[in-house]
């Protein structure tokens, strides 16, 4: 049986390592591209198995395009079983709207909505050998509600949602595409060695959450481990946020 493989784009830090981690426990080959060649280090240093870790930018054409013929090298004519576009800037807040630059607009599309698009368009051919692959998206809650001066982020995951169903409905039957939205996950004791934080909760925090706690990436990566085998979904966004957005908050 060929071994599945599993392609992870901002692989370095947050839920790009812990799905890292997670798929390469489960004895997966494991690929993927970040610019923290720090982070990538750790990571070789300290997984077992197949890794193929790229230092680039998943929002820059030539990278994702030099990432893909290092990928198809390393597969070997393997299929690919699943590419996750997880690469992002993880803060969203811009600062007041009359005060934020084009440039710092793009910058949050660049990272999720065009890195999406470029690797889904680079390794979907490695996603069609076989029997088809999945592509996850790591989209956001923010892509349906927002928090004050969070533009182009939010403008960036709501792109994400919107490629997610024009893909799913173009790419099958062969290749599902989903999205995952995530609430709030707690990763900053999922970065680099030199960045990890221990983090202790308030109550207050996780009472925000009607399932009781604040999330952590092994929730996203139980997920992407579901939509990998949901063989009748596709063309979703999946929130994955502990019910906290159907949870009306008021303040008092």
């Amino acid at each position: 049986m060929t071994q599945k493989t599993i392609f992870i784009t901002g692989i370095g830090n947050g839920i790009g390592r812990a799905l890292a981690i997670h798929y390469a426990n489960k004895g997966w080959r494991v690929a993927g591209l970040d610019p923290d060649e720090e982070a990538l280090a750790e990571l070789r240093a300290g997984l077992d198995g197949d890794l193929l870790l790229v230092e680039g930018d998943a929002g820059k054409e030539a990278h994702v395009i030099d990432t893909a013929d290092r990928l198809a090298e390393w597969l070997d004519g393997a299929p690919l079983t699943c590419l996750v576009n997880n690469a992002g800037i993880a803060n969203p807040y811009a600062g007041p709207l009359e005060d934020l630059s084009l440039s710092d607009f793009q910058s949050w599309i660049d990272a999720s909505l065009t890195a999406a698009f470029l690797c889904s368009r680079s390794l979907l051919p490695f996603l069609r050998r076989g029997d088809g692959g999945t592509i996850v998206n790591i989209s956001s809650t923010r892509a349906v509600m927002s928090e004050p001066n969070s533009y182009g982020y939010a403008a960036a995951k709501g792109g994400l949602d919107a490629l997610t169903h024009a893909m799913a409905v173009s790419l099958g039957p062969k290749i599902r595409v989903n999205a995952i939205r995530p609430g709030w996950i707690e990763t900053r004791n999922w970065q680099k060695e030199s960045q990890r934080e221990k983090i202790e909760h308030r109550e207050q925090d996780k009472a925000q959450h009607p399932a009781g706690r604040v999330g952590n990436p092994e929730d996203i990566a139980q997920t992407v481990d579901w939509l990998i085998g949901a063989g009748f979904v596709t063309g979703q966004a999946i929130n994955v946020d502990g019910g906290m957005t159907v949870k009306m908050i008021y303040e008092h």
